[in-house]
């Protein structure tokens, strides 16, 4: 039991730094624009976060059963899958790169689950279509509407003086951001939340999968500390380094990353919140400028996401050998 609840504890720590990365990308654009103080983004942030958790659990349920075979999930899993992911996580941290995890969690999950049960354990097919596919298409649609929809707001106002327009998107981008923090509680929320509930269904405390109300509760509160108290680094990266963000343009790109976040979340895939923001944000810098986007720094982010699954493996198949040693 001591090591059960340690391992919620621990899951708890992973949705804190996933408050360090992945939720920092919700407040990134209005904070880079201006629209609110840095508090009152996180305070935006956590409201956001609560309100879609409660919206559905289909990622959950993805997360918790169609990664894994859920017969194998115990304490020991869970707590290498998510040791070998924030291994990766605080390196990537470090260097301010916005990483996805969502693929380190399942990484993590793929990886530990190998090293427990060999290959068979894990669901090809359910990765495949619910995370590899979406991988990739996510972040090009991300991109492709946010282009389009900048394009058409400039050709709508192009005759309006740009001030007056930029003081009415700011308000308008208060309405995009929240509406981004929901669909980030309703996708990258659920995704701890699944994990403990496989794991409280597995030592005996569930006799279905549903998710307790509780976690639902506990775990976008602490995601939306992380952010408080260590998203910054990222911010910095999404908000600066790719492009220069106006008012209309941070509205366009929020309302771009969370149309794609929410029919992920309608679906049950658990998409990366970081590839939609970044692909969103490029779409919007590249309506003035291909040049405007800062692709170096752009390329550096797009070979974090195509590591990030590997080595999360990698370094949660070692944890849980290491374990299995020492335990």
């Amino acid at each position: 039991m001591i090591l059960f609840a340690f391992t919620i504890f621990v899951c708890l720590c992973f949705a804190f730094f996933n408050g360090f990365s992945d939720a920092a990308n919700a407040i990134s654009t209005i904070v880079a624009t201006r629209v609110l103080k840095p508090f009152q983004a996180v305070a935006l942030s956590a409201v956001g976060n609560l309100l879609g958790v409660l919206l559905g659990t289909a990622v959950a349920v993805t997360i918790g059963k169609g990664i894994v075979d859920s017969t194998v999930v115990d304490y020991r899993l869970v707590l290498a899958a998510i040791i070998g992911g924030l291994l990766f996580d605080v390196t990537t941290w470090y260097f301010g790169l916005p990483i996805s995890e969502t693929h380190v969690l399942i990484g993590g999950l793929v990886g530990a689950g190998i090293a427990a049960a060999g290959f068979s354990v894990v669901s090809l097919g359910g990765i495949v279509d619910k995370v590899l596919i979406p991988m990739i298409v996510s972040p090009v649609i991300a991109f492709g509407f946010s282009f389009v929809f900048t394009l058409f707001i400039i050709r709508l106002l192009y005759r309006q003086n740009a001030v007056r327009i930029n003081r009415h998107f700011r308000k308008l981008q208060i309405v995009s951001s929240l509406f981004f923090s929901i669909t980030h509680g309703s996708n990258d929320g659920q995704k701890v939340m699944g994990l403990i509930t496989a794991l409280l269904l597995q030592e005996g405390f569930l006799s279905t999968f549903a998710v307790p109300l509780w976690v639902k509760i506990v775990v976008p509160l602490t995601i939306a500390l992380g952010t408080l108290f260590g998203g910054w680094r990222i911010v910095k990266t999404m908000a600066k380094k790719i492009t220069e963000l106006k008012p209309y343009q941070g509205f366009c790109a929020e309302t771009g990353g969370a149309l794609v976040l929410a029919t992920a979340s309608l679906f049950g895939y658990p998409v990366s919140t970081t590839h939609a923001i970044s692909g969103s944000i490029m779409g919007v810098g590249a309506t003035r400028n291909l040049a405007r986007v800062k692709w170096g720094t752009a390329r550096g982010i797009i070979a974090a996401w195509v590591l990030t699954m590997p080595l999360s493996a990698i370094s949660s198949f070692c944890v849980y050998k290491l374990m299995m040693i020492l335990l």
